[in-house]
């Protein structure tokens, strides 16, 4: 049997919450499980770790998380996109859970990376405001907590197509994380994300955007994986690698104008996994943000764990 290289960890409490009209819905996800249930890969559905108010105050402010604990039972349509269906915001706590699962397992030896398979995303979560579906910042906790346990260099990187905002207020000023984020130009949120945020005081230098322009195709991508993102992080010599996987720059996402092919997504994959092998032992999470065409989204997923779970690096 094939060696298990990637834990992959979600639960099925995600697919009953949800508005079925907005686009961050449980058939995302409810697609995802399914297309892996056909094949070789096992998901761990065990995990019910909700996270507490001390783990989310790991980037929230104490204001915002009593917010929206208190809308958990009803609609709330806020600002910036954000509607939030009954029992959202448990699924929230479950996902940033579910990461901090991760790391734990990825920190301690129980696995050498993972991929937190879960809804709502989270990367466009400020410290004290949700925005752009996100409640909690998933990856943005799961972090801090690495911090906490003693690592000392991260780096995150996002290919999500959507500018990932509220990770980099997180670690604006911060040394200690590496945030890189290639995204499509100014398409959400407005005016966010461009080459002139590189972070501020001890963060200086410590964040880099890399806005594209629309209707990019995978060798683009790959190309500036290879050119710019490769030598900056193997510079950084992270000792965790974080990853908010969003999948919306698929060439037939309803949301963004981008030209990704599933198979595209699976070689993007291919090289944060040669990455990781080569500066930190292959410890390696992703955390999946956006991806609004369920179908395509499961065979994105899919080609990404394919690649990680092969034994070439090359």
């Amino acid at each position: 049997m094939r060696e298990k290289l990637m834990e992959l960890l979600s639960h099925t409490a995600m697919l009953k919450t949800g508005d079925p009209a907005h686009p961050e819905n449980a058939t995302r996800l409810a697609a995802i499980l399914s297309r892996l249930k056909s094949s070789e890969y096992n998901i761990d559905l065990t995990v019910e770790r909700l996270a507490t108010r001390d783990e989310l105050r790991l980037v929230h402010s104490t204001a915002y998380i009593d917010q929206m604990l208190s809308f958990d039972k009803e609609y709330m349509s806020l600002e910036h996109e954000m509607l939030i269906a009954p029992s959202d915001v448990e699924s929230a706590r479950l996902a940033a859970g579910i990461g901090l699962e991760l790391v734990e397992r990825v920190l301690d030896g129980r696995a050498r990376s993972g991929f937190a398979l879960v809804r709502p995303p989270g990367h466009h979560a400020r410290p004290d405001a949700g925005m752009g579906f996100c409640i909690f910042n998933n990856i943005a906790i799961a972090a801090k907590r690495a911090l906490a346990l003693g690592i000392q260099r991260i780096l995150i990187l996002d290919f999500d197509v959507h500018h990932g905002n509220g990770t980099q207020e997180a670690f604006y000023d911060d040394n200690r994380v590496l945030f890189i984020d290639i995204h499509q130009d100014d398409l959400f949120p407005k005016h966010s994300g461009s080459i002139d945020e590189k972070g501020k005081d001890a963060g200086l230098g410590f964040t880099v955007n890399i806005p594209l322009p629309d209707s990019c195709f995978d060798d683009d991508y790959l190309r500036v994986l290879e050119k710019q993102i490769k030598p900056l992080a193997l510079n950084f010599k992270p000792e965790l690698i974080l990853v908010s996987a969003g999948f919306d720059a698929h060439e037939d996402d309803p949301l963004a104008s981008m030209r990704l092919s599933s198979k595209g997504y699976g070689q993007i994959a291919k090289q944060i996994k040669a990455i990781a092998n080569a500066s930190c032992d292959g410890k390696c999470i992703f955390f999946l943000e956006g991806g609004y065409n369920p179908e395509n989204l499961a065979n994105d997923v899919f080609e990404c764990i394919h690649e990680f779970n092969t034994t070439t690096t090359s």
